[in-house]
């Protein structure tokens, strides 16, 4: 079976279901959400060493990770979405082999001068990243504008994926919208290919320097109330606090909301978090 055909075929199988499940793959997808969780629970310490997951973040975030800088813990909410995330993506892959389509390759180690990483998988011989994605998110795999807004760096990781795994020079992202459930495949170009060789380079170099590079992304503005906020991608990251001291934190209902610049108080009933309580 060819990739083309991934999304309709899954459709076919979620709406029209089988005979009888896989015993294989049923077994390969509790393995899965096992090694999952066990990542996600395990092993807290901060990595320091350059990883093919990572080559794709900003300069900056990458200095304060190579040189022992303690990030900032995830909120709770934050890490059970990425647990959430996890245990979907596993899902989908089990999804993909129900449907007849060739997986192979699960989590193969590559790496390239130095830097390792794991492969999601090989889907019908491409190199595939799989991604749960908020339905912002989902639009640009769906609309295949992703290089054009990539403020995780994902097409920097998909790039030294398919560079570093022999026999590969194509690949892509299975999508799933965690919202609405839709899904979707979005082929990587060769014009979208992020010069990985280059971007090595360039990482290696930046990281060993004294100077800390400067902030990654500048804080945009929170509706019209006159208040800065840091962008999704600050929000992320461990070291937001490092960057902005004078960082606030407010729990809004949709998701919290750090606050660069206060012009206008949020009102009594947002609760704020204080820095040495998150």
């Amino acid at each position: 079976m060819k990739i083309d055909s991934l999304i309709e075929d899954i459709h076919t199988l979620v709406t029209e279901g089988v005979e009888e499940t896989t015993p294989k793959f049923l077994e390969e997808l509790g393995e899965s959400i096992k090694n999952s969780i066990k990542r996600q629970m395990e092993n807290r310490k901060q990595n320091t060493n350059l990883r093919m997951s990572n080559i794709g973040k900003p300069n900056r975030q990458l200095w304060y990770e190579c040189n022992g800088t303690k990030g900032e813990p995830l909120l709770p909410d934050t890490r059970i979405k990425f647990m959430f995330g996890d245990l979907v993506e596993a899902l989908m892959l089990y999804l993909v082999k129900e449907a007849g389509h060739e997986v192979t390759h699960e989590q193969h180690e590559v790496q390239i001068k130095g830097i390792k990483g794991h492969i999601d998988c090989k889907i019908d011989g491409k190199v595939v990243d799989v991604k749960s994605a908020s339905a912002f998110a989902f639009q640009k795999f769906k609309n295949g504008t992703l290089p054009e807004n990539d403020p995780f760096g994902y097409m920097a990781q998909i790039s030294g994926y398919i560079h570093a795994t022999e026999g590969s020079n194509e690949g892509g992202f299975l999508a799933l919208n965690k919202q609405s459930g839709a899904i979707t495949y979005m082929p990587v170009e060769d014009m979208d290919m992020v010069n990985i060789e280059k971007r090595v380079k360039e990482i290696k170099k930046v990281v060993k320097q004294k100077e800390i590079p400067g902030r990654c992304y500048e804080p945009v503005a929170d509706g019209k109330s006159g208040n800065m906020k840091l962008g999704v991608n600050c929000s992320y990251c461990d070291f937001k606090w490092e960057c902005w001291p004078k960082l606030r934190l407010f729990l809004y209902k949709d998701k919290p909301r750090y606050l660069t610049h206060v012009e206008r108080e949020p009102k009594d009933t947002i609760p704020e978090v204080k820095h040495n309580e998150v």
